[in-house]
């Protein structure tokens, strides 16, 4: 199999970057540009993952991968009103996929979202965000996320399941804790050759060389385990197993690359303010999400 992305979804990844790097309303100007399209449907799992890529290398809070995900749902299994009330450019949708105590909780972009797709039992519903009573929460990177009650009441989204929701979170999590961890190594890699200690860079310390040379490996992992996993899914084959091995590397490996990049920056590391604490606190939160590493594994298990 090839992995490599075709010309369009490069200059789409491109694009993306682009205007991460620029602008001040980024959620704004990627609708604008195309990058978040009219329809849903003109792009596929690849090109999705390679938006998200780039939105994890930027730590960019934009609701791209919940309103996608929605919108790909709400296209393949929503009724005709609710495509064509819910399915607009620039409309921010979320999906609720974690419960604890009857309560739907770290619902990502709670306060912003005009609608929900909530998973309870083996439904899905469709749920206005004036329908309910979100209490906001705080998440280890300072994302907007909230928690709410549900009952089971709201509007059925026909054929539609939790696992198919799961499944394609999960993989955008993947997505987007790839380009963390791309660019926490290089940020790592290259103070490592600046940062001079003892008269030599730090990076010529042969310790300090192997915690890079093992990030590479992990985030290598992490890629090639992602690509596998989207390019199943963008075949319409069953991925189950293919997800949960990409979201094991994405929490094992990714703890592993988060820690490497604060250990060889030093103090530094733990500033709050510095650029690479929020890698950090962004790889933390792409591990746990939707399940850590024994929590997949787990699911390999039971599966085979």
């Amino acid at each position: 199999m090839d992995f490599t992305l075709t010309e369009a979804q490069r200059e789409l990844a491109a694009l993306t970057r682009k205007i991460l790097e620029s602008s001040d309303a980024p959620w704004s100007d990627l609708v604008k540009s195309g990058v978040v399209p009219e329809q849903p449907e003109e792009f596929g799992v690849l090109e999705q993952c390679a938006v998200l890529v780039e939105l994890g290398r930027a730590v960019s809070a934009v609701p791209y991968l919940p309103t996608t995900v929605a919108s790909a749902a709400l296209a393949e299994f929503g009724t005709p009103e609710q495509r064509s009330r819910w399915r607009t450019p620039g409309t921010v949708l979320s999906v609720a996929l974690s419960e604890a105590d009857g309560v739907k909780t770290t619902v990502p972009f709670a306060g912003t979202a005009a609608a929900f797709l909530v998973a309870h039992e083996e439904r899905v519903f469709l749920v206005e965000a004036d329908q309910l009573e979100i209490l906001a929460q705080e998440l280890v990177d300072g994302s907007d996320a909230g928690c709410f009650e549900f009952g089971g009441t709201g509007e059925v989204v026909p054929g539609l399941s939790p696992g198919w929701l799961i499944t394609r979170y999960t993989l955008g999590l993947c997505a987007l804790q790839l380009g963390v961890t791309e660019r926490a190594l290089e940020l790592t890699a290259e103070h490592a050759r600046t940062r001079v200690q003892f008269d030599r860079p730090i990076g010529s310390f042969q310790a300090v060389a192997q915690r890079l040379a093992d990030a590479y490996i992990d985030v290598a992992a992490i890629r090639l385990t992602l690509w596998q996993a989207a390019w199943r899914l963008s075949e319409g084959l069953d991925a189950a197993e293919e997800v949960a091995t990409a979201k094991f590397w994405a929490a094992d490996a990714g703890h592993r690359v988060a820690h490497t990049a604060v250990h060889v920056h030093g103090g530094t590391g733990i500033d709050m303010s510095h650029q690479v604490h929020r890698y950090f606190t962004a790889a933390k939160r792409h591990e746990f999400e939707l399940g850590g590493a024994t929590a997949q594994l787990l699911a390999l298990s039971a599966a085979w």
